[in-house]
């Protein structure tokens, strides 16, 4: 007997709910995981894959890499999204994790550049694309089956758990690096050591399958199946039914723009500005963005059940509202608490740069281009974290404090002598360059503007799974809400590290970068303001049937 809708649409168990919040957000933590260790280990990466004198320019040629897993994700999305729409969200999301597992461990495969050549980072970026694929079928499938299996009233509280296992990956991502630091010599973790990382994602991802193997197929699916309303073409409809056009737009710039340019912001760009701009001990940063996360985990599931109660804008529109007040003021916070003489040595001997062409290109060395004498002396003070202040003149010159510095003539033809000489010369009027550890009043003060960060991104983040299910209709909702949020998060957030990283290195000015999320963020309150539905949360409606 043909099965009916009637016949397969019930309310799950608890135990049932538990085992499907538990599978869907254990395999989110370990495919984030595999992801986001390529962010934690930037700096060995690009000693491995992306050698270069240009220390600007080998940091950016792994956010590059970064960037383009993340640029795939819409590809994975669209992918994914019609598979999802078409065969059912549980095996679409086991084909998404076992491709990630085996993408993220062949990173840890790879022989160096110093073996293979541009081999190595030509294979390193293949291995990105297919993680980006599988990363772009993912989020929506576990969000999903959430969604449809959670009682409406408890939606936004039980997608919560996704949000917070995206972060969960970040802190497991950490968590395991600084396992390997603590058992493998520094020494030989920066040889070979970083690779075990990678390698462990083969373990996580038997678990994940093991986990999700046990789960049934979201009733929602099975009740569409049973009626015959199933999609003909799920990405094509996406574009053509009544108001998703609309829907699109607002899921892409109104929710997915704010959230991942603010996520990577609290994240990736504290680790990045901590580690290379302030100079503290890496085991410093990743601790503090460890216990950060950690706690932060609870944030997201606290911000989803309040939305059930208050709608899902209104959590957003603070979040982000809150975030143009506070991004700058954040990071200020940490710089000074970070590496307090840096800031206050660039305060009382302001460093000044004087030519002509004074103006950097990070990636002359890559296109094979002439760098400019002055650019050459910016690049070095950028990546060293100096701010300074440019004045146009014909004669090179560098002066601290107003006092000039002699330029040695090796230091424009060497990278390692430039860096060498100009932070030697700066270290003797009050500059310190090296790795820092600062006080424990500090680091709680640091603790705590990135818990205000991750607070900002939870308000932001941790109802999005259910207002995006919400948000499409049933039949085709893998794919339309897959393919803005994977636009969004692998455009706008994906590419965020590597083009406020070039902000950076072009203006000099180490806060630089965050106007671009600033400004992300300041357009995506304009169209959640107008588009984003308020009042409480509700199924979705068909407004043009």
């Amino acid at each position: 007997m043909a099965e009916t809708a009637a016949d397969v649409i019930h309310q799950p168990s608890a135990k049932e709910i538990r085992l499907v919040i538990g599978a869907s957000s254990a395999g989110t933590i370990f495919e984030w995981y595999d992801f986001f260790i390529y962010g934690t280990l930037f700096a060995l990466i690009g000693q491995a894959f992306f050698p270069s004198d240009n220390e600007t320019l080998q940091v950016l040629l792994v956010w590059a890499g970064f960037a383009i897993g993340f640029g795939f994700r819409p590809m994975g999305a669209i992918m994914f999204g019609y598979l999802g729409d078409k065969l059912g969200r549980k095996y679409t999301f086991l084909v998404t994790v076992t491709l990630m597992g085996i993408a993220t461990a062949g990173v840890g495969l790879v022989p160096s550049a110093a073996s293979i050549g541009l081999w190595a980072p030509a294979i390193v970026i293949l291995l990105r694309i297919l993680q980006g694929l599988a990363l772009g079928g993912e989020y929506g499938g576990a969000a999903i089956y959430v969604a449809e299996h959670a009682p409406p009233e408890k939606r936004g509280y039980y997608t919560s758990f996704i949000q917070a296992s995206v972060v969960g990956g970040f802190v497991l991502s950490i968590l395991v690096v600084l396992a390997c630091r603590a058992i493998i010599p520094e020494e030989q973790f920066a040889e070979w050591g970083w690779r075990i990382p990678f390698l462990l994602s083969v373990v996580l991802l038997g678990i994940s399958l093991w986990m999700r193997l046990k789960l049934n197929e979201s009733p929602v699916f099975r009740a569409m199946k049973a009626e015959g309303k199933m999609s003909g073409n799920p990405f094509v409809e996406s574009f053509t039914y009544p108001g998703n056009k609309k829907r699109i737009f607002i899921a892409l710039f109104g929710v997915t723009g704010i959230l991942t340019t603010i996520w990577y912001s609290a994240f990736f760009s504290s680790l990045s500005f901590l580690q290379r701009d302030m100079r503290l001990d890496e085991s410093i940063v990743e601790m503090v963005l460890l216990i950060a996360g950690a706690i932060s985990m609870g944030f997201y599931v606290i911000v989803g059940k309040w939305s059930d109660k208050v709608g899902r804008k209104k959590p957003i529109m603070i979040g982000a509202i809150l975030t143009l007040l506070l991004l700058f003021p954040i990071f200020w916070g940490m710089g000074k608490l970070a590496n307090p003489g840096l800031a206050d040595a660039a305060e009382a001997n302001p460093v000044v740069v004087s030519g002509s062409e004074c103006i950097t290109d990070p990636f002359a060395d890559l296109f094979d281009r002439e760098q400019t004498e002055c650019g050459r002396i910016l690049e070095t003070l950028t990546s060293s974290g100096v701010q300074y202040e440019r004045v146009p003149a014909e004669a090179l010159s560098l002066s601290v404090g107003g006092e000039n510095i002699a330029i040695d003539a090796s230091w424009l033809e060497d990278g390692s002598a430039r860096r060498d000489g100009i932070q030697a010369a700066l270290a003797e009027r009050g500059f310190d360059f090296s790795r820092q550890s600062p006080p424990m009043i500090n680091l709680v003060g640091i603790l705590a503007l990135l818990l205000v960060a991750a607070f900002l991104s939870a308000l932001t983040y941790g109802s999005v799974a259910a207002l995006l299910t919400e948000m499409f209709p049933p039949q085709i909702r893998y794919s339309s809400m897959s393919i803005p949020y994977h636009i969004g998060a692998g455009y706008l957030g994906g590419f965020l590290p590597l083009i406020s990283g070039f902000i950076v290195a072009r203006t000099g000015d180490i806060y630089a970068g965050l106007w671009y999320t600033w400004v992300v963020v300041a357009f995506g309150v304009i169209v959640a303001w107008w588009g984003l539905k308020g009042g409480l949360p509700e199924d979705f409606r068909d407004e043009h049937s």
